[in-house]
C-alpha cells in the first residue's frame, strides 16, 4: 500500500498527477485536483476532467475518456509549463537598467505611471512585479526579468532510496 501524497490515505493503485508543476502520486479521490500524467508503469485507465484524449469533444466540453496510453511523447501540458519564471536577480536587473538610463526611482516611476514606492520595493526585492509592471519595466529599461534556460521539467534523480518522492524532495527553497 502506498500513501496518497495529497490527503495521506492508503491506496493500492496510486495515480500520478501534476498539480501546479509538481508531480504527485495520489489516490482516486484526489485525481481531480490536477492533470493526470501517463507514466510507463501506469496501468490506470481512469480519466479526470483535465485529462486529454484524441476525441473531438474534448475541446468543446472539457471532458474526455482516455483508454490506455496516448501516442504523443509530450502530450501532457500543465498551465504552469508555459509560464516564464521570474529571474532570481530581478531586483538587480531593474536597478542596473534604471541606473544605465540615468533615472532616479521617482523618474522611472513617473515614466511607467507607477508609484515610486513600488520601484523602491522592487529594487529591494521585497515584492514581485505583476505581469503588467514586469512588461512595462522590460520595455522601458530594455532588460529581461525572466530566467533563462528554465528547463525544470526534466526528471530529478534524487529522492528516497525506495524511488518514491514526496513534495519535500522536489521543492526548491528560496533562502
Amino acid at each position: 500500500m502506498v500513501q496518497c501524497e495529497m490527503c495521506g490515505a492508503e491506496t493500492s493503485s496510486p495515480t500520478t498527477i501534476k498539480v501546479e508543476g509538481a508531480k504527485l502520486q495520489v489516490c482516486s479521490n484526489c485525481t481531480g485536483f490536477g492533470t493526470e500524467v501517463k507514466t510507463k508503469s501506469s496501468t490506470s485507465s481512469t480519466s479526470t476532467k483535465y485529462s486529454t484524449g484524441s476525441t473531438s469533444s474534448s475541446r468543446s466540453t472539457g471532458t474526455t475518456s482516455s483508454g490506455g496510453s496516448t501516442g504523443g511523447s509530450q502530450g501532457r501540458s500543465d498551465m504552469f509549463d508555459d509560464v516564464d519564471e521570474l529571474a532570481t536577480d530581478y531586483d538587480d536587473r531593474i536597478r542596473r537598467g534604471r541606473e544605465k538610463r540615468g533615472l532616479s526611482q521617482s523618474e522611472l516611476a513617473d515614466e511607467l505611471n507607477e508609484k515610486a514606492s513600488l520601484i523602491r520595493k522592487l529594487e529591494r526585492g521585497e515584492i514581485l512585479p505583476s505581469d503588467a509592471v514586469q512588461s512595462k519595466l522590460e520595455g522601458n529599461l530594455g532588460v529581461s526579468l525572466t530566467a533563462e534556460g528554465g528547463g525544470d521539467d526534466t526528471e530529478w534523480s534524487g529522492g528516497a532510496s525506495t524511488g518514491s518522492y514526496t513534495l519535500g524532495d522536489v521543492v526548491k527553497r528560496k533562502d
